[in-house]
């Protein structure tokens, strides 16, 4: 069949990012069979036989001779399978079973099936955006997610067949679409639904407005969950730079986009039986946790503890930072992980501490140690916190009319619109210290009300972004005493959860 040589252009995702992989392929002669250097993993190395059948399978020859696949740089670990189509690909060039043209100028990904189909593989987004980066097209299977990128030219390959078509990519490729969006998603539950709750629910549009984290404490049945299954509805949609950033997320982590794609911001809800892994990200290959693809959106942590408490713990520095560094041998990985939290907890193990109808069974130490499963740390670093009891049975059977998600995002909107205006005139994103309250009524109260409950630094700092963050939604320029004590009530516990 005879010798030679060709170089393919290809990636591997690390973290959100694809970095570019140069798949060189030598037949030369020797004993027959084919080897793939340059650190691939198991999926990789398996790619041989794939590769093999895929190519008889599309109606090409497998060369008899040696042939030698090195996967540029050898210094990066390469994995998964997506380096089929460019092996495939760099083989039947090399031995001029196709026009060497196909490996000019275009990155491709896919995975191959034994009957030479090209299958979808994670990253798809985060590829084409290295393609965009290096000028190059771009080639993924037809069934990948949709890649909404305008500045970047993006085809589907089907099958390897397609390849011995006459005409060249012109006469095979087609503009990918992406697979065939799933069904509409139901509508979105509506605060409507939910009666009574005033402070709950006025505490979660704060939290909605300005990207807080909350803790809701209650007994069982008192209506946490469905709060925080609906404070979805009261947030704006995603804008086009965030859709972009959740969308990378959800392609790496193999996630469907559809709802991402549709403005729709992230919703996780993980069990409480999560490891660390699943929560923060990892394993082998690392892969993004719940609360990067919460990434722009809500991470909602049901029962927080019934969580281990490594577990928990794992989430502090996210909560600070917004991204996620996991250290591994071969160098660090991030992830975004700009999330807005909201938790639910019981007050202890049997849940009705603190109920007025129910006796509560369990002794002062058991309670403790339930509660501080949460830890210190992670509770000064939650914004708001509140208490949320039973409503009345009245009110449940009459299924009073509250008010309505559309209602309450109006407010959201207007808060996070008037800080916009306040950004754009110079000023922070928030309030950074005590120091930028003008002496005065304001800062004398948060000064007093600090002293009073012990307050840490960033207790104080995280009550002044609340503060800023009621009177964006009120429009006011400046904190006023009404902001801070209202931040500071949602900050400061008496309740079931007190300490």
């Amino acid at each position: 069949m005879g010798y030679g040589q060709c170089a393919v252009t290809s990636a591997v995702v690390r973290g959100v990012d694809a970095v570019p992989v140069r798949v060189e392929v030598v037949v030369s002669g020797g004993l027959p069979g084919m080897a793939i250097v340059g650190m691939p993993d198991a999926a990789i190395q398996e790619a041989r036989e794939r590769v093999r059948a895929a190519i008889r399978a599309a109606g090409f020859k497998m060369p008899g001779e040696k042939i030698v696949v090195n996967l540029a740089p050898s210094h990066l670990r390469k994995t998964g399978s997506g380096f089929d189509l460019p092996m495939a690909l760099g083989i039947l060039a090399a031995t001029q079973q196709i026009d060497p043209a196909w490996a000019r100028d275009t990155l491709y990904l896919g995975e191959l099936s034994l009957d030479g189909a090209v299958r979808p593989v994670a990253g798809t987004f985060a590829c084409a955006l290295c393609a965009r980066s290096l000028g190059l097209d771009f080639v993924c299977a037809r069934d990948s997610d949709p890649v909404p990128l305008d500045d970047v030219r993006i085809f589907s390959l089907g099958s390897l067949a397609a390849l011995g078509a006459e005409g060249g990519a012109a006469a095979v490729l087609e503009r990918h679409r992406g697979r065939t969006a799933g069904r509409a998603s139901a509508a979105a539950p509506d605060f409507a639904e939910v009666s009574g709750h005033t402070l709950a629910k006025r505490a979660l549009q704060i939290a909605a407005c300005g990207s807080h984290g909350v803790l809701m404490m209650g007994p069982p049945g008192s209506g946490k969950t469905m709060l925080a299954s609906r404070v979805p509805s009261i947030l704006p949609p995603l804008t086009s730079e965030e859709m972009l950033e959740a969308a990378i997320v959800h392609s790496v982590a193999s996630e469907p986009l559809d709802a991402v794609l549709a403005g729709t911001r992230p919703f996780r809800s993980p069990h409480h039986s999560a490891t660390l892994a699943g929560l923060v990200g990892g394993g082998s290959p690392i892969r993004p946790g719940e609360i990067s693809l919460a990434h722009r959106g809500i991470l909602f942590l049901d029962e927080l503890a019934e969580f281990k408490a490594s577990v928990l713990q794992g989430i502090r520095q996210p909560l600070e930072s917004g991204e996620v560094v996991l250290t591994r041998a071969d160098g660090n990985v991030r992830f975004p992980a700009r999330f807005m939290l909201v938790a639910a907890s019981n007050p202890c193990p049997c849940g009705y501490f603190g109920d007025k109808e129910h006796e509560c069974v369990c002794t002062i130490p058991q309670i403790r140690t339930y509660q501080s499963r949460i830890g210190g740390p992670l509770m000064d670093r939650i914004d708001l916190h509140l208490d949320v009891w039973r409503i009345p049975p009245a009110e449940v059977v009459d299924r009073a009319r509250g008010a309505s998600s559309a209602e309450l995002r109006e407010d959201v909107l207007r808060g996070r619109a008037f800080a916009q205006w306040r950004r754009e005139r110079g000023e922070g994103p928030c309030v950074r210290g005590p120091a930028q309250l003008e002496p005065g009524e304001a800062r004398d109260f948060l000064v007093s009300q600090a002293e009073l409950h012990s307050m840490s630094g960033r207790a104080i700092v995280r009550t002044l972004a609340v503060a800023r963050t009621i009177a964006d939604m009120a429009e006011s320029e400046r904190i006023e005493c009404e902001h801070l004590a209202e931040a500071v009530s949602f900050r400061v516990r008496e309740g079931i959860g007190g300490r």
